[in-house]
């Protein structure tokens, strides 16, 4: 979801005949850059920072938040202070989000958790453990879902973490700002290094190329979530509006918050 408005426009807007698509949720398609299997993508930015050597940043592309991205959920039967010592599951699609988790719980929180790795939905995953951290799609469906058991009259119900309800649910890019006052940098544009020596006119152009999606992609916003993939499970205004919380810009604030991260990621030992 989160990168349909630019991947459509791209495909649409551009002559897109010298390049070659390819899906796969954040943790697949990094593997598949390391390998060299592709050649650019928008991954995880704990990837770029774990291999600087490797990539080359593709410049004012990224995907970031500053407050609530509205797509990377910590569900907790506890309240975030109260999980110590607990194991915690988290989405197997995810790199960067799971980073981001560890340091929340230790630097933030000073509490300190087993992160466990787990494909399992969000019902099944939560009836064993305390909390689950889900990403992207799944997250925003899992959203919905809990909304409607909730309004159901079953047992479980939503609360933003008001301490209302059983169920609290945080925004781990709402939890970043409010404590770095900058913003999360979820995944960044990066390309292998050995492509400016191979393909450097090819490079050059597919540049080009994404600059001029992103700044259309951000003006078509209302046309393109009536073609969104999760058109059935939110309406068409929330789309836009979950659209419009993405930064796909990478500025001077953005490497600050990126760099920031990098700083807690090492301290903690996450990028060795």
């Amino acid at each position: 979801m989160n990168l349909f408005p630019i991947f459509t426009t791209l495909e649409r807007a551009f002559d897109c005949s010298a390049y070659e698509f390819v899906d796969g949720v954040p943790s697949s398609l990094n593997r598949l850059l390391r390998d060299g299997k592709i050649d650019v993508s928008p991954s995880s930015s704990i990837e770029y920072l774990r291999n600087r050597n490797v990539y080359l940043l593709i410049e004012n592309h990224s995907i970031s938040s500053f407050g609530p991205i509205g797509s990377i959920f910590l569900f907790s039967k506890k309240r975030i202070e109260d999980l110590d010592g607990s194991t915690v599951l988290t989405s197997s699609q995810s790199e960067t989000s799971v980073a981001l988790l560890d340091i929340i719980l230790k630097k933030f929180s000073g509490i300190t958790c087993a992160l466990k790795s787990s494909d399992d939905p969000l019902v099944k995953g939560i009836s064993s453990f305390p909390a689950y951290l889900l990403i992207g799609d799944d997250a925003v469906k899992a959203i919905k879902d809990f909304e409607t058991f909730a309004e159901g009259g079953n047992a479980i119900t939503v609360s933003r973490a008001s301490g209302t309800f059983p169920l609290h649910i945080y925004d781990l890019g709402e939890i970043w700002f409010r404590r770095t006052n900058l913003p999360f940098v979820f995944a960044l544009w990066i390309a292998r290094r050995e492509l400016r020596n191979r393909e450097p006119d090819l490079l050059a152009r597919f540049k080009m190329d994404l600059d001029a999606a992103k700044v259309l992609a951000v003006q078509r916003l209302e046309t393109l979530a009536r073609e969104s993939p999760l058109r059935g499970i939110l309406e068409e205004k929330e789309i836009v509006y979950y659209w419009k919380g993405i930064s796909y810009d990478f500025g001077e604030d953005h490497r600050k918050g990126l760099e920031l991260f990098s700083e807690y990621a090492s301290e903690l030992g996450i990028l060795n």
